[in-house]
């Protein structure tokens, strides 16, 4: 029985997608982004981790397992408890990470289930995958929130740890195919909010816009850096190399929102 390695099941999300749905974090991620907000999802295997908690003004430690392996059953289960939000909502089930392209087959297998069930089906991903698995995964999937960091592969491999040609390749193949993407662009000061990589990112949409099949325009999500997994570096003893990085504003990203919305891109600030 095929099984996948999940770290969390988060019910009534409302940023992952449209409408009310529920998030499937798939354990195990190919990049190390230096402002990842899921540091836990970064290992391919189940951790023990010591969590604490206050009572009562007292401190206690409790150990938790991060990641379990399920069946596709298993999940589905999970999922079809909500199915009613889903109808209600327009909503439905979003696939996240880590990277849940990692783990295509097992993916594959939640993907035909989900539509079995008339689900509406959302990849969250960096789009880091062999195509043949974009090939094989696009057609089950209504909604892909792609994430576009820098377009510069030596940049991308610095910051990221891997370089960034099949993302890229991914990605216009995705649009061209005419497939709804949503590219989720996220504002790290100094590192991709340059001018230089937002001139880049640009101009490496406009290709794709042009040979795309829908004539509806590309939709980009502009994610303005947080540091609220800060404490989760601390827990899993990872370095947090952002630690110095202030929080980024709402407010802040409107001018950058202004500049994509002139090249004609329909852009939100947030997820």
């Amino acid at each position: 029985m095929n099984k996948g390695l999940i770290f969390e099941i988060r019910r009534f999300t409302v940023h992952d997608g449209p409408g009310i749905r529920t998030t499937v974090f798939f354990k195990g991620c190919p990049l190390n982004c230096w402002w990842c907000h899921n540091p836990e999802s970064h290992s391919c295997h189940p951790e023990e981790s010591l969590k604490t908690l206050k009572l009562d003004g007292k401190k206690f430690s409790l150990k938790e397992m991060i990641g379990q392996w399920m069946s596709v059953d298993e999940v589905m289960s999970e999922l079809r408890m909500d199915r009613i939000f889903y109808a209600e909502s327009s909503g439905g089930v979003t696939f996240s990470g880590g990277e849940p392209l990692m783990q295509s087959e097992f993916l594959l297998e939640l993907l035909k289930e989900c539509k079995a069930g008339s689900f509406h089906t959302t990849i969250d991903t960096s789009g880091y995958a062999d195509p043949e698995i974009i090939e094989k995964i696009h057609p089950h999937t209504d909604l892909f929130l792609y994430d576009l960091k820098l377009i510069d592969d030596t940049d991308h491999i610095r910051y990221t740890g891997v370089s960034n040609k099949t993302i890229l390749e991914n990605l216009m193949y995705l649009i061209s195919e005419g497939k709804q993407v949503v590219i989720r662009i996220p504002v790290i000061p100094g590192i991709t909010d340059t001018k230089k990589n937002i001139h880049e990112i640009k101009e490496f949409l406009s290709n794709p816009m042009k040979k795309r099949k829908s004539d509806s325009p590309v939709k980009i999500s502009l994610l303005p850096y947080h540091s609220i997994a800060k404490n989760k570096y601390a827990r899993f003893h990872i370095d947090n190399k952002m630690k110095n990085l202030k929080d980024l504003t709402k407010e802040s990203l409107i001018p950058l929102k202004k500049e994509f919305e002139a090249e004609g891109f329909l852009v939100k600030i947030g997820s």
